[in-house]
């Protein structure tokens, strides 16, 4: 199945960011204050300080610094012991130093130490601001790879959404449809069935696929801290806001946001998240004024949210605002058929991220994954194929490639499959069962024929002769 035709749509109006903050470190007034209106006049916001420990404090109440300008001889601390200490406290933070005392030697060493660049004094206004502008667009250029490679992880998602099996085709063929319009939609099935690249898939499928796409599990983030992740919050607004948060309404601007586990948001955020939806807007904590949003929501859960709604714990209007349109993935256990392909393409993908060529998946093996129940979905197979890539040899996974804990009653599975066929040879049976038998304790002991006798109560001998005559792989 191919991705759906896009309509085309015009780009949604970037949120506004604040000026960037430069802080000066120099212990001559007449720089700090020359710097200050070289910074002003070119876009900038500059805070100033004298000396390294003032621009430690100031740090402490500043964190978000966009960088700093600091000098390389300063009294009591100077620039290269402030660097040491920025590295310690603030690793990620920037630092371009300057010297009237420049040399090779000197520069060499504080880059060494991660400063990002070194500019010697006395030097032109415009090799000050040239530098940020440098510095502006490899963190441009960081941005736009980073987006570039979450959108080809967008792109695979919908590939393997795709590729999937019978079992499948039905939600995805619907998911197709849904992708094209900016309908909030609400999909539901176990942990690790694949949720959150159904998703992702949608958003690549929509008009939406050039903006962000956002995800967040609400079970994960405390109830406290979940309220300021979704909306943001103003600079004071609590204790701790030293400064404004966009929050990830306003992070996904234009493209999607996955809510995964919905049904863990507390009640009093249920309010405000209803109200986000009816208005598109939202309000950031200590905010005056409402913001004006455009994202396609998709929410996610594990749970039943109509049993959360008839025990008082989810909102009934909220969730017949979610469940506009319903996606349900069924469990592994519930489309075998889905299995072998999905074996292929999880030992492509983690053979190309090893380095190595994808090996094939034996017959046994894939008996072996074809019989087990799957309590962890997809995600516990594409652990299972990611082991195998690491341990096949001679391009083939065994069944003692697999987890151990993948094994599974396989007479129990194979009785109510072969029976039903109508063949009531008891000798033919047996043979089967005895084949079946000896290739799940090859698995659980990763092949070794030994342990693999004892588990049978067969002799090494037996399980030797057995091997041989059933064709079994073990490795």
């Amino acid at each position: 199945m191919s991705a759906p035709p896009r309509p085309a749509i015009s780009p949604p109006p970037p949120v506004p960011e604040p000026p960037a903050r430069v802080l000066v470190v120099d212990d001559e007034e007449s720089l700090r204050h020359m710097l200050g209106l070289i910074l002003e006049r070119a876009g900038y916001e500059a805070i100033v300080a004298q000396d390294g420990e003032d621009a430690l404090r100031v740090l402490q109440h500043e964190p978000d610094i966009w960088v700093v300008l600091c000098d390389l001889r300063m009294p009591r601390l100077d620039g290269l012991g402030f660097l040491k200490e920025v590295r310690r406290r603030h690793p990620g933070l920037l630092v371009i130093m300057m010297s009237a005392y420049g040399s090779t030697d000197t520069a060499i060493e504080a880059v060494k130490q991660g400063a990002y660049d070194f500019v010697s004094k006395p030097f032109r206004p415009d090799e000050i601001v040239i530098t940020l502008r440098k510095l502006a667009e490899r963190e441009r250029l960081a941005r736009e790879n980073e987006r570039l490679r979450s959108e080809i992880a967008e792109r695979r998602a919908a590939e393997r959404v795709v590729g999937a099996g019978q079992g499948l085709r039905p939600v995805v063929a619907l998911a197709a449809k849904v992708a094209l319009a900016p309908v909030t939609v609400l999909i539901t099935g176990e942990s690790g069935t694949g949720k959150e690249v159904l998703a992702r898939a949608i958003h690549a499928w929509s008009p939406r696929d050039q903006a962000p796409f956002v995800a967040v599990n609400c079970g994960a983030i405390p109830e406290t801290l979940l309220e300021s992740e979704l909306f943001g919050h103003e600079r004071g607004a609590f204790t701790g806001a030293v400064r404004q948060h966009l929050g990830l309404f306003e992070q996904a601007h234009g493209g999607t946001l996955l809510l995964d586990e919905i049904g863990e948001t507390p009640a009093a955020l249920q309010v405000k998240l209803l109200r986000a939806l009816e208005d598109r807007s939202i309000r950031r904590i200590g905010g005056t004024g409402d913001i004006p949003v455009d994202v396609r929501l998709i929410a996610a859960t594990a749970q039943e949210l109509p049993d959360l709604v008839a025990a008082g714990r989810f909102r009934e209007d909220l969730y017949y605002r979610l469940n506009v349109v319903r996606l349900h993935l069924p469990p592994l256990r519930e489309r075998p058929e889905d299995i072998h392909l999905l074996v292929e393409h999880f030992l492509a993908l983690h053979a190309g991220r090893q380095g190595r060529d994808s090996p094939r998946i034996s017959a046994e093996a894939l008996r072996v994954l074809e019989a087990c129940d799957w309590p962890g979905n997809v995600r516990q197979l594409e652990n299972a194929c990611e082991r195998a890539v690491l341990l096949a040899e001679d391009g083939v996974v065994r069944p003692h490639d697999l987890p151990p804990e993948l094994t599974v009653d396989l007479g129990a599975a194979w009785t109510g499959r072969e029976v039903a066929d109508g063949d009531l040879s008891i000798k033919r049976h047996q043979a089967i069962m005895e084949r079946e038998l000896i290739a799940r304790a090859l698995a659980r002991t990763g092949g070794n024929r030994s342990q693999a006798a004892r588990l049978l109560e067969i002799s090494y001998k037996a399980i030797v002769y057995k091997i041989r005559d059933y064709g079994i792989e073990d490795g």
